[in-house]
C-alpha cells in the first residue's frame, strides 16, 4: 500500500532520508476510499482496529468491517443532511465508533472537528458558532450530554447524534446505521473531494486567548507516513498504541492516519481515567509492538513497579506532546532496554523533528528535522542561528511550496492565515538550539523563556534537573515577578509518593539544581501542588501559572 505513495521506502542514512524522501500525492486523494477501502479490497481479513475498555469489553475490526460500517454511516449521515463541506464535531473519547464516523465523514467530504469530553457549554457554543457546526456526534456520557443540551439553543446545530445509547432529542447512531446500505459509491463530479478541500479542523489547546481553528486539507494523512513509519516505526499487521483521546491532534498523529496507511493494527484502550498500572497491564496483555504517549504518562508509570510487567513485546517507545526529561529517558531504558524516541510537532503539522533510526537518540534532544520540512532556527534578526545559539523553530517556503502534512491555514480566518503562512516562513513559536551533530534541543515556547538578571533561562533545562531528584514526579518552571530582578525562576512541583513539601525539601531541591546545571538557573521559588494545570491535550499550562502569580 505504502509503495503507492513513496517512490522509495528504504534509505541508507539520515542524510539519504532527508534528501531523497518524497511523497506522491494522487489527485482527489481520500483517506476513506484510498486507504480503508483499498486495504479491505486487497486483503479482506486484514485487521484494522483492536478496541477494549475498562468494562472488559473487546471488539476487533477488519478493514472490511470499517469499510462496511463507514458506508452505512455515510448513508445515514447523508440522510440527515450532512454533505460535502458540512462541519461535524465528534466528542467520542476513544469509542470504536470514532474510526467509523471519521472514515464516513472523509468519504462524504465533510469537515471533521474533534472535541474533548471536557468541553463545557461555553466551549461548545463557541466552537459551534465560530466554525458553523452542522451536527455533533457524542459518546453516551452524562456530562457531555448535559453540556451539549445546554449549548444547543445558542447554536445552529441541526443534528445531535449519540453512540452507545439513547437520549431524548438525540439520534441513536448504532441503531440508525443498521437501516442503511453498506454500499457507498465514491462521489463524482461536484461531490467528489479535492485535495485542497478542508478535511479536518483542530482547535488549538488555547493556553492563552481563544482557541484558533487549525485547518488541514485532504492530503494531511499522507504527511503522517513519516510520523508512523519512520518515527514510531509501526509494523504491518502488528499492534500500535498511541495514548490519546480522540479530541486531541495527537489522535491524528498516532491512532488512525499514518498507522493505517502503513497497514498497522491500531490498538485502542478506551480508558475512562488514566491509571498507570492498568495501562501497563494492557501493554502486557495485548503484546503491543510500538507505543507512544506523552511524557507525563511515562513519569507516572515510573511510580509503579514497572519490572512486574512483561513489556518485552514493545520494540519502539515514543514520546510527544512535551520534551522528554533525560532522567525519564534513562530510567525507562534501564527498565526496558530500549531508548525512547522523542518527536516534536504541533496541531499544525505532522512530526516536524524526530529521532529516526539512522542515528542514536541523545537524552533530552528532540532529534533532527523530518524530510518533509525545511526547518531552520532563526534569531531575532531572522538570521540563521549558529550551533549553540537559541532561535525560533520555523518552517521555510510554506507559501510557494507547502509541505504535505502542514496545515493550510486557520479555518474561516483569511487574515490570520495570511499573517502566519503568507510570508517566507511559518513560525512555530517554539525556541530551540542545534548542537554540532545537528541534533535539535527544545528550549520552550517563546513566551516561556525566563529573563532574569540579564540571563535567558529555558524552563526545560531546569525542569530536567529537578526531575532527576527522586522526590519529583513532574514540575513546571516559569517566570515569577520579582521587584528587584524583574523575573525569577519558579518551580511548581508535584511530589512522588512518600514525600512531603517542606522548607528543608525546598532547600534540598534548590541545591540539587545548582549542582546539576548552572547555579544562576536554580528556582528561587518552589511551590508544591497536587497536580499541574494542563490543557485538554495534556500539556502543562505554564501561562496559567504565570498569570496566577502576577495576580497575587
Amino acid at each position: 500500500m505504502i509503495e503507492r505513495f513513496l517512490p522509495r521506502t528504504d534509505f541508507t542514512s539520515y542524510e539519504d532520508f532527508k534528501k531523497n524522501y518524497q511523497v506522491n500525492v494522487p489527485e482527489h486523494f481520500n483517506f476513506g476510499f484510498d486507504i480503508v477501502d483499498a486495504w479491505a479490497d486487497a486483503e479482506p481479513e486484514k485487521k484494522a482496529l483492536v478496541w477494549c475498555d475498562d468494562n472488559n469489553q473487546e471488539k476487533i475490526f477488519t478493514f472490511t468491517d470499517i469499510k462496511r460500517l463507514s458506508n452505512q454511516a455515510a448513508n445515514f449521515f447523508r440522510s440527515v443532511g450532512i454533505q460535502k463541506g458540512s462541519v461535524v464535531m465528534l466528542i467520542l473519547r476513544r469509542r470504536w465508533e470514532y474510526w467509523v464516523c471519521a472514515t464516513a465523514l472523509h468519504k462524504i467530504g465533510a469537515t471533521l472537528i474533534p472535541g474533548s469530553l471536557q468541553l463545557t457549554k461555553k466551549d461548545i457554543v463557541y466552537r459551534a458558532n465560530v466554525a458553523g457546526v452542522h451536527s455533533v456526534i457524542c459518546v453516551n456520557d452524562d456530562f457531555v450530554l448535559s453540556q451539549v443540551n445546554e449549548a444547543r439553543p445558542e447554536t445552529a446545530l441541526v443534528n445531535t447524534i449519540l453512540v452507545d445509547g439513547k437520549a431524548d432529542g438525540w439520534l441513536c447512531f448504532n441503531e440508525e446505521i443498521e437501516k442503511f446500505s453498506d454500499e457507498f459509491p465514491r462521489p463524482v463530479g461536484a461531490e467528489q473531494t479535492n485535495n485542497e478541500d478542508i478535511m479536518l479542523v483542530y482547535f488549538t489547546s488555547g493556553t492563552t486567548g481563544m482557541p484558533k481553528m487549525v485547518a488541514h486539507n485532504f492530503t494531511y494523512p499522507l504527511g503522517h507516513i513519516v510520523t508512523a513509519k519512520y518515527w514510531q516505526k509501526v509494523q504491518e499487521n502488528k499492534l500500535h498504541m498511541s495514548v490519546s483521546d480522540s479530541g486531541w491532534a495527537k489522535f491524528g498523529w498516532g491512532k488512525i492516519y499514518g498507522q493505517w496507511i502503513c497497514g498497522a493494527v491500531v490498538f485502542a484502550y478506551d480508558m475512562e481515567k488514566f491509571v498507570p498500572h492498568k495501562l501497563l497491564e494492557k501493554i502486557q496483555k495485548y503484546k503491543i509492538t510500538t507505543f507512544c504517549a506523552p511524557p507525563t504518562m511515562f513519569r507516572f508509570m515510573l511510580q509503579e513497579d514497572v519490572s512486574k510487567y512483561d513489556l518485552s513485546s514493545v520494540q519502539q517507545w515514543c514520546i510527544a506532546g512535551e520534551p522528554l526529561n533525560p532522567e525519564v529517558f534513562k530510567q525507562w531504558e534501564g527498565l526496558t532496554g530500549h531508548k525512547m524516541t522523542e518527536g516534536f510537532g504541533q496541531s499544525e503539522s505532522s512530526v516536524l523533528i524526530g529521532n529516526f533510526e539512522w542515528f542514536e537518540p541523545k537524552p533530552g534532544s528532540t532529534g533532527k528535522p523530518s524530510p518533509l520540512y525545511d526547518i531552520r532556527l532563526l534569531n531575532e534578526n531572522d538570521e540563521e542561528c549558529e550551533d549553540g545559539e537559541e532561535g525560533r523553530i520555523v518552517v521555510m517556503d510554506v507559501k510557494h511550496n507547502p509541505p504535505t502534512g502542514l496545515f493550510v491555514g486557520y479555518f474561516k480566518d483569511d487574515d490570520l492565515t495570511a499573517e502566519k503562512l503568507g510570508g517566507a516562513y511559518y513560525d512555530t513559536g517554539d525556541m530551540a538550539w542545534r548542537d554540532s551533530d545537528g541534533y535539535i534541543w527544545f528550549v520552550g515556547r517563546g513566551d516561556d523563556v525566563i529573563k532574569c538578571s540579564g540571563y535567558r533561562i529555558g524552563p526545560f533545562e531546569v525542569e530536567s534537573a529537578l526531575m532527576e531528584h527522586p522526590s519529583v514526579v513532574e514540575c513546571a518552571v516559569t517566570a515569577a515577578p520579582d521587584p528587584i530582578r524583574g523575573q525569577v525562576v519558579k518551580a511548581t512541583v508535584v511530589l512522588a509518593k512518600g514525600y512531603t513539601g517542606s522548607a528543608d525539601l525546598i532547600k534540598e531541591l534548590q541545591n540539587y539544581v545548582k549542582h546539576v546545571t548552572a547555579p544562576y538557573k536554580y528556582p528561587r521559588i518552589i511551590e508544591f501542588v497536587d497536580e499541574l494545570p494542563k490543557t485538554l491535550g495534556g500539556k502543562i499550562k505554564r501561562a496559567q501559572i504565570r498569570r496566577e502569580d502576577h495576580e497575587k
